[in-house]
C-alpha cells in the first residue's frame, strides 16, 4: 500500500495564485494551510480545499515551513509557495510513482521549477531548470537555510529529479519584482547579522558585479533577451542591496 500525502501551503494575501496551487494538490489526502494574516480573501478560498486552515503570525519563511511540516499528519509531504503550483504533467508523473509503488526506495523528488516573467518563459540565467525537493519524507527532512533563502534538508536517502515542472508565478511585473528585491534584501540582511556576520566592503563592491557576469554570461540569461537581462541586472541590484542594508544596519547599532 502507498503512503498517503500531506500537501503544506503558508500564505499571506495570495487570492491571485492560491486557488491554482491548492487545485493542483487536490489529489493529496491531506491538505494543511498555514496563513500569516491575510486581507485578501485568500483564506476564505483556502477553506473551499480543506477545513486545515491555521492562522500563525509570520515568523520567517524557514520557520514558517517547518510549522506547517509539524501540523502535517502523514509522513510523505508536498510543500508549495503559494505562488507556486505543479503542472498537469507533474502531477501525472507523481502519481504513476506511487501507482507503481516505486515511492518505496526514494527519501525525496526534485522537480524543475519553471516561470513565466515578462511576457516569457525564462529559461536560463539560473531561473530553469532550478530544482527544488518539494515532495520528501517528512521523517528524514526538514526546511533549513538562511531567509529569505529557504531550503530542504535530508538527513539521508536516495532523492530522484522529476522530468515535469513545478509553475512558479513570482513576479506580476517588473514593480513587483523591484518590492520582492526590497522587501528580500531587508530580511536578508538582518538574516546575516542575526547570525553574527561582519560587513565587508569588498563584498558590497564586487559581489554585485559577479551575480550579474554569473547569470548573464556564464548562466546564459543572455539568451532570455530583455528579459534576461532585468532578471541579471535585478540579481545584482538585489545583492547590492543585501550588503548595504547590512552595513546601514551595523551603523544604526553603533
Amino acid at each position: 500500500m502507498n503512503p498517503p500525502v500531506s500537501a503544506c501551503v503558508v500564505c499571506f494575501n495570495e487570492k491571485d495564485n492560491i486557488k491554482k496551487c491548492l487545485e493542483s494538490v487536490k489529489w493529496c489526502d491531506e491538505i494543511i494551510v498555514v496563513d500569516s494574516g491575510s486581507t485578501d480573501g485568500t483564506v476564505e478560498i483556502c477553506r473551499q480545499y480543506t477545513d486545515k486552515v491555521h492562522h500563525n503570525k509570520w515568523p520567517g519563511f524557514v520557520a514558517q515551513k517547518n510549522h506547517a511540516l509539524d501540523l502535517a499528519t502523514n509522513d510523505w509531504v508536498l510543500s508549495l509557495d503559494a505562488d507556486e503550483y505543479l503542472s498537469d504533467e507533474l502531477q501525472s508523473e507523481i502519481k504513476s510513482i506511487w501507482e507503481k509503488g516505486e515511492v518505496t526506495v526514494n527519501a525525496g523528488f526534485y522537480a524543475p521549477r519553471k516561470t513565466f516573467y515578462l511576457g516569457r518563459w525564462i529559461l536560463h540565467g539560473g531561473w530553469y531548470p532550478d530544482y527544488k525537493l518539494r515532495l520528501w519524507k517528512k521523517s528524514l527532512g526538514k526546511w533549513d537555510g538562511i531567509d529569505p533563502h529557504d531550503r530542504v534538508e535530508l538527513k539521508e536517502g536516495k532523492t530522484v529529479k522529476l522530468n515535469h515542472p513545478i509553475i512558479h508565478n513570482n513576479y506580476i511585473d517588473l514593480s513587483d519584482q523591484l518590492e520582492t528585491v526590497n522587501k528580500f534584501s531587508s530580511t536578508a540582511a538582518q538574516a546575516l547579522i542575526k547570525e553574527g556576520k561582519s560587513f565587508c566592503l569588498i563584498n558590497l563592491i564586487f559581489r554585485p558585479p559577479v551575480k550579474f557576469i554569473e547569470n548573464y554570461f556564464f548562466k546564459l540569461g543572455l539568451i532570455d533577451g530583455m528579459a534576461g537581462l532585468i532578471i541579471a541586472v535585478n540579481s545584482a541590484f538585489y545583492v547590492f542591496n543585501k550588503y548595504a542594508k547590512m552595513w546601514e544596519l551595523k551603523k544604526k547599532d553603533k
